[in-house]
């Protein structure tokens, strides 16, 4: 079997150990959020807004999830938490339990979308699919952790699980007994169930209303946490029935689920329902505002290097043209009579003859 520990040391008096469970849960918190920003963006709104919730979501659903796992054990009649209170701080040890990481979660999530203005149906309608996803990569840890199996089987994928991780009542079975690997069946099942929600929302897109993805996820859900009810020995019964405190909070899920698709197209009335919006609000992105600055040239100084001193510089003046033009002519006639003059000069002067000799 896999060591839980991936390694550990010792710093100071304290000793610092990293585990595969916590591992796996942040690498399943990662990629689901990962998830959620791309559909969050495909919505229209700002994905990266997830990644600020999560903050808040994160902690606050592990506390739920923690609290909700030892409330349902206790519930099953056992003494170990009321007995050793301070072990339900080990979280590393294993414990933690899907429906209160979704309550506390989403009640985190919905207060942190309302101090910032954002859509809850939309987040919620993002965020579903991406929530099975990142459940079935934390469900590995559960096999390291020899934890959440379910009865004996002959059948060929059955795992071991060692004698001190087994429950009472498989105590006194041989070393070869397997069990189902019941964390798999959910691991699956959740996978192609986020696929489908993922699908349908894509494919018809246009029908789409905010709401419908988190109903269809809770009717999803709901059945298939119900049916691995029955692969799970572990979970506390309602008095002497098969009925676990689990599977009962999961069918009702999905009632609650059914309830809200009919309502969300109009073929059951609530009151309660009225004026629920067709459409996803998106919260308007504010552009800064422009300052327009007008550039007036004699109000622009120049910078004059040498006197380091702002010049201003003068507005050129205009020549006449009139009295350009006669002052072009007047030069044009001097040069043609000096011209003249200096032809006529040329003719005039005698020409010597030389003797023969």
């Amino acid at each position: 079997m896999i060591d839980p520990v991936i390694f550990s040391f010792k710093l100071f008096s304290w000793e610092i150990v990293l585990r595969w469970y916590g591992v796996l849960v942040m690498l399943g918190a990662v990629v689901g959020t990962l998830i959620a920003e791309r559909e969050i963006k495909r919505r229209g709104e700002n994905g990266e807004s997830i990644w600020d919730g999560l903050v808040w979501v994160l902690p606050v659903g592990i506390l739920g999830a923690r609290l909700w796992y030892v409330v349902n054990d206790i519930l099953g009649g056992h003494t170990y938490y009321l007995e050793n209170p301070v072990k339900i701080f080990y979280i590393w040890e294993g414990g933690l339990h899907f429906f209160g990481g979704l309550l506390f979660g989403a009640i985190a999530l919905y207060f942190f979308l309302k101090q910032n203005g954002m859509d809850f149906w939309l987040f919620l309608d993002a965020i579903v699919p991406a929530v099975f996803i990142g459940q079935a990569l934390a469900r590995p840890a559960n096999f390291i952790n020899q934890e959440l199996y379910g009865q004996p089987t002959k059948l060929p994928w059955g795992i071991p699980i060692d004698a001190a991780h087994r429950l009472p009542q498989f105590a006194n079975l041989s070393e070869a007994t397997r069990f189902h690997p019941t964390f798999a069946y959910e691991m699956i099942l959740n996978i192609l169930l986020a696929l489908l929600l993922i699908w349908i929302s894509r494919q018809y897109a246009e029908k789409m209303k905010p709401g419908a993805i988190f109903s269809g996820w809770l009717i999803l859900a709901g059945l298939a946490r119900a049916f691995i009810e029955f692969f799970r020995p572990d979970q506390p019964r309602i008095g002497d029935s098969f009925v676990s405190y689990t599977m009962l909070i999961s069918l009702l899920m999905a009632v609650a689920g059914v309830v809200m698709l009919l309502v969300r197209y109009g073929k059951l009335q609530v009151a309660a329902a009225e004026g629920w919006e067709d459409e996803y609000y998106i919260k308007p992105v504010k552009k800064p505002a422009r300052t327009r600055v007008t550039a007036v040239a004699e109000d622009v100084p120049t910078w004059d290097e040498d006197n380091d001193e702002d010049v201003v510089p003068k507005p050129a003046k205009k020549k006449p043209v009139a009295a350009s033009a006669k002052k072009a002519a007047v030069k044009k006639t001097a040069a043609s009579a000096k011209k003249t003059a200096v032809k006529e000069t040329t003719a005039k002067k005698p020409t010597t003859k030389r003797k023969s000799e």
